[in-house]
């Protein structure tokens, strides 16, 4: 089993480079870039950013490293309340500018706000990415990255939220207590589903 530890920002190149191999061909992500097919050096000079700027300032990063410290996985969470961090965003601007272009950018936005704007209005943990590395596939990652954040999520009573637009996924969060709610429309290409887990009872 991997060992899940915390991110530094010394791990964001390598955190990066996982989720670019995990997001490769991902519909939603091919959406935010306006790109069929994003390369794999632009998709890691968007996640970079994308880290930087957003979970990890709050501690939400969780890697997942084989014995020889090797990053297979990562797991990206905003803690509840935060779903903006806009000084670190307004630090990172120029990192954003160069991946997409002032235009990318802007087209970006309007897909993360259409996303966004489904997000319940209750206080919740929000799974943004998760992936693993392509040689660690099948391997268990994601689910040790699930079940490493989530058990300290149902500690604190605290409900979570995700999407997905993987089916093969949304069965894996399904056995972690995730509810499929409703599909999210308007992304182009790509339609995905909002997914609820109630806060645990009892814990």
């Amino acid at each position: 089993m991997p060992t899940i530890t915390p991110a530094s920002p010394a791990d964001v190149p390598a955190a990066a480079a996982v989720l670019a191999e995990a997001f490769a061909g991902d519909a939603v992500l091919a959406a935010v870039t306006g790109r069929p097919l994003p390369t794999a050096d632009l998709l890691v000079r968007l996640f970079a950013p994308v880290l930087r700027s957003g979970a990890l300032p709050l501690g939400g990063v969780d890697l997942a490293r084989r014995d020889d410290g090797e990053i297979v996985g990562v797991a990206v969470w905003e803690p509840p309340g935060t779903r903006s961090h806009l000084l670190s965003q307004v630090l990172e601007l120029p990192a954003f500018v160069a991946a997409l272009g002032l235009r990318g950018l802007r087209h970006a936005v309007r897909v993360q706000s259409r996303m966004a704007a489904h997000r319940p209005a209750a206080q919740h943990w929000y799974l943004a990415q998760i992936g693993a590395a392509t040689s660690a596939r099948g391997t268990g990652i994601g689910s040790a990255l699930l079940g490493s954040r989530l058990a300290r999520i149902d500690a604190e009573g605290s409900p979570a939220y995700l999407e997905s637009s993987n089916e093969r996924n949304r069965r894996l969060y399904a056995r972690e207590g995730f509810q499929e709610v409703a599909p999210i429309d308007g992304i182009p290409g790509a339609r995905p589903m909002s997914m609820w887990r109630p806060a645990a009872v009892g814990v």
